[in-house]
């Protein structure tokens, strides 16, 4: 009895193997085979195929004082838009705008807005070499507030304003930006910073000091501190 117990299991597990065996074939016959499929891979969509195969287009309008220089230098901003963010740039003199069109070969979606905040920033007076800029890099902005912003300031005390921000031969206004890493415009009582975030904040803290009336060396000592404070973090 004991010799046929332990002699019967044998020709069971070569029934199973067998078993198996059919099975297996019987799914690689008819493609059910448990092998994972492929992933399919899609080519990343064009600029052009994501605004819905539509060109779109950006206008930026030529204040009377800015049109003079933008004849000047018109092939220095037209070169790396063109050439180099493939964007279509053209004047259009009679409604004194620079109109801005995405191409077929446009790389990115987002070349179009930066070639309008570039030419923007030309308008508002900063220099076509810092400008650019914000065509080679992401995280820079431009920020506009108005000396009546922090305080009401009227006839000569505008003036004097003004002139505590911009300093004798601009030297105070160099030295904020050399120690910011920022180009500011002084337009009248408007003022433009051109930088990255916390960048601008420190030139903007600065500015705001020497409009309420804080002394020039006050104002050295302060922008000394923070700015030392911002390269230990960094």
């Amino acid at each position: 009895m004991d010799t046929e117990l332990v002699e019967q299991p044998q020709p069971m597990a070569v029934e199973q193997s067998s078993l198996q065996a059919t099975v297996g074939e019987a799914n690689m016959e008819h493609g059910t085979s448990k092998i994972a499929p492929m992933k399919p891979k899609f080519e990343p969509l064009t600029a052009y195929e994501m605004s819905g195969g539509r060109p779109e287009f950006r206008k930026v309008s030529v204040p009377a004082h800015r049109y003079t220089p933008l004849k000047k230098i018109w092939m220095e901003i037209y070169t790396p838009v063109y050439e180099q963010m493939k964007i279509d740039i053209r004047m259009n003199l009679k409604t004194r705008k620079v109109e801005l069109k995405s191409r077929l070969d446009t790389p990115e979606i987002g070349n179009l807005q930066k070639c309008a905040d570039f030419v923007h920033a030309f308008m508002l007076g900063f220099d076509v070499p810092d400008a650019i800029a914000l065509l080679r890099l992401d995280d820079l902005y431009v920020e506009t507030f108005e000396i009546k912003d922090v305080k009401t300031l009227q006839g000569e005390h505008l003036s004097r304003a003004i002139g505590r921000l911009s300093g004798k031969g601009g030297k105070t206004k160099f030295a904020i930006e050399n120690s910011t890493r920022t180009r500011i415009v002084i337009a009248d009582s408007k003022i433009h910073i051109l930088g990255s975030f916390l960048n601008i904040k420190v030139a903007r803290d600065a500015l705001c000091s020497l409009i309420l009336g804080s002394p020039a060396g006050k104002v050295y000592s302060k922008l000394r501190a923070v700015t030392a404070r911002m390269a230990e973090k960094f």
